[in-house]
């Protein structure tokens, strides 16, 4: 099912960029895999995903020697400063990037694994009092307060849009987010790109891509409901 699973989705992103004239290898699935069990993860992998995103640092930490050296996992949850030491070396990308103490633990710890690490700016884009990330009017001011760090690379964009049954209802939050990444772009800043724009789940990737996604984070769409009691 699994294995279907991605196909379908797969089949739905390139449906998307050929109508939208948007080239399909631009377009990245991440395996929310957060709460599933190592083999779901194997079977994702087997039917062709690197990329898998997890919100919580202990399942990276227990899923990481475990799975092929090539799979990327994506720190893709709110991360405490205090937990960045354990996946600093685990870790292909931080999505969630919300304050300089987190931006700064990140650059202490990727000095000590000699390593850059890519990481985005995560934007509350809808305002929502129960989401993390910074408000859009401060996001440039924030970008550039945290773009002398050397062991960071502020790679772009990622943002949470509102839960809703309507995914067209989120395409003004997706376009206005494409249109920040672009502001930020214009403003020439040393060390940053925006190269990524991680938006879009399993109820709206496909406006999300429309509207210039990068990333799309699937999991109840590739893994089914996940489970809460773990």
């Amino acid at each position: 099912m699994i294995k279907e699973n991605i196909s379908n989705v797969n089949e739905k992103i390139i449906s998307e960029c050929n109508r939208d004239k948007i080239d399909p290898d631009s377009v990245h699935l991440i395996a929310v895999s957060k709460t599933k069990p190592l083999e779901m993860l194997k079977e994702a992998y087997d039917a062709g995903v690197r990329d898998f995103g997890e919100n919580k640092v202990q399942e990276i930490v227990d899923k990481f020697d475990k799975m092929p050296s090539d799979t990327r996992f994506h720190m893709i949850g709110h991360l405490q400063t205090n937990k960045v030491k354990y996946i600093a070396d685990k870790v292909y990308m931080i999505h969630s990037v919300d304050s300089y103490k987190l931006a700064a633990q990140i650059d202490k710890y990727a000095k000590n694994c000699n390593r850059i690490i890519p990481i985005l700016i995560e934007v509350n884009i809808a305002d929502e009092e129960s989401k993390f990330g910074i408000a859009p009017s401060e996001c440039i001011d924030f970008v550039k307060s945290i773009s002398t760090f050397s062991n960071i690379k502020i790679s772009g964009l990622m943002t949470v849009a509102p839960f809703t049954e309507n995914p067209e209802s989120n395409r003004a939050y997706f376009r206005q987010m494409k249109q920040l990444s672009v502001d930020i772009t214009n403003e020439n800043i040393d060390n940053v790109f925006m190269n990524v724009l991680s938006m879009g789940m399993t109820g709206d990737y496909i406006v999300a891509v429309s509207e210039g996604a990068t990333y799309v984070r699937v999991g109840t769409g590739i893994f089914g409901k996940r489970n809460y009691d773990i």
